[in-house]
């Protein structure tokens, strides 16, 4: 394998706009059936391996990026090159954390992370509807470990390679970690993790861990908060929402958050809802991709009312193109981050929806300056 993509990615690392039946876009669909032939967490890790050893040549690769100033956007100090960033979830390792900004992010959020290693749930738990453009995932927050994981990252960045763009890190709470033992347990990841994230994000929202959506409550999440915001020492701090909040529920937890120093919010998780696919029994868990975007650009809506512009909204759920993108920003988004569009759409994504972008003006909802 490793031979095979050496020998074969230098062939591609030209400038495809200029040969169109060539692009990164049409290679990624002689490829995907292939890919979606496999189970998905199979193909997902291949998927990820094989843009591991393509490193070194994707910044030959000129079609999957996207450069113009206007698309730069400064938020809580840090610069991002554009609105496009990577949804946590898809780089549960951070094993790629130098190479999201080759294939054309703003940014990229890493994780989720919790204090103790955990392998997840059991599988399968990823499942796909092509015809919907969706998945469902029941993962339950597999990872190393925050102290594992910050070994790694620590690795590569006295390498010398760390990326200019903003690196998210998603902290997640640890599955044999009782509720009552919240706070300690993200507190840990937090100081393990803080010398390698550009802003952190409180993910208590996952529908995948048992019981972890009770800490969007007032008095938990106030409690855990409060407490993540004192250590980070000036680092922003954004919580990650559910979609399936009720109206007075998330503008409860969005009160909240903005009290106890939160400098951003995140909008939206995977919902519980099955609204969008067809009738039938579908799997416990999560669900992404194009039948969680009215519903997540809806929710961004309001929380926008509810915060009035206090801080930068990034809006996450169905973004598959520039048009979708556009929606959320006029719903009050800042920024957006993808998952299960890449899943769908390949490497090219970032730099389409960039381009795209730019073809006609779009509305950004400013929010008011943060320290």
């Amino acid at each position: 394998m490793v031979n095979f993509v050496v020998n074969i990615v230098p062939f591609f690392a030209v400038d495809f706009s200029a040969f169109p039946i060539y692009s990164e876009t049409t290679l990624y669909k002689l490829l995907k059936p292939f890919l979606f032939a496999l189970e998905p967490e199979t193909a997902h890790h291949l998927g990820l391996g094989v843009l591991g050893l393509s490193k070194p040549f994707l910044p030959l690769v000129s079609s999957l990026r996207a450069a113009d100033k206007s698309l730069e956007r400064t938020y809580w100090g840090l610069k991002f090159p554009n609105p496009i960033g990577l949804a946590a979830g898809l780089d549960k390792k951070g094993e790629l954390v130098d190479t999201w900004e080759k294939v054309g992010f703003g940014f990229a959020e890493l994780g989720t992370f919790t204090a103790k290693a955990q392998p997840g749930n059991e599988a399968p738990r990823v499942f796909r509807y092509p015809a919907q453009r969706a998945l469902i995932n029941r993962m339950g927050f597999p990872n190393p470990g925050a102290f594992a994981a910050a070994q790694a990252l620590k690795a590569v960045k006295e390498s010398g390679d760390w990326p200019v763009s903003p690196v998210g890190i998603n902290i997640g709470k640890s599955k044999v970690t009782p509720l009552e033992g919240a706070v300690e347990d993200y507190l840990e990841s937090l100081e393990a993790l803080l010398p390698y994230s550009s802003y952190i994000a409180v993910n208590v929202s996952s529908p995948n861990t048992p019981g972890l959506r009770k800490l969007q409550e007032a008095k938990p999440l106030k409690k855990l908060l409060t407490a993540l915001v004192r250590k980070a020492r000036k680092k922003p701090v954004l919580l990650k929402l559910a979609p399936d909040l009720e109206d007075k529920a998330l503008k409860q937890a969005a009160e909240t958050a903005l009290a106890a120093g939160c400098v951003g919010l995140i909008a939206t998780n995977t919902t519980l809802s099955r609204e969008g696919l067809p009738p039938g029994r579908y799997p416990e868990g999560g669900l992404s991709g194009s039948p969680l975007r009215a519903k997540s650009t809806a929710f961004l809506r309001t929380l926008s009312r509810f915060t009035q512009g206090r801080v930068p909204l990034i809006a996450v759920g169905g973004i598959f193109t520039g048009d979708d993108v556009r929606e959320k920003m006029e719903a009050g988004a800042s920024l957006v981050q993808v998952y299960t569009g890449y899943i769908y759409e390949g490497p090219g994504l970032p730099a389409r929806l960039c381009r795209e972008l730019l073809e006609k003006p779009f509305i950004v909802k400013k929010a008011k300056k943060t320290k």
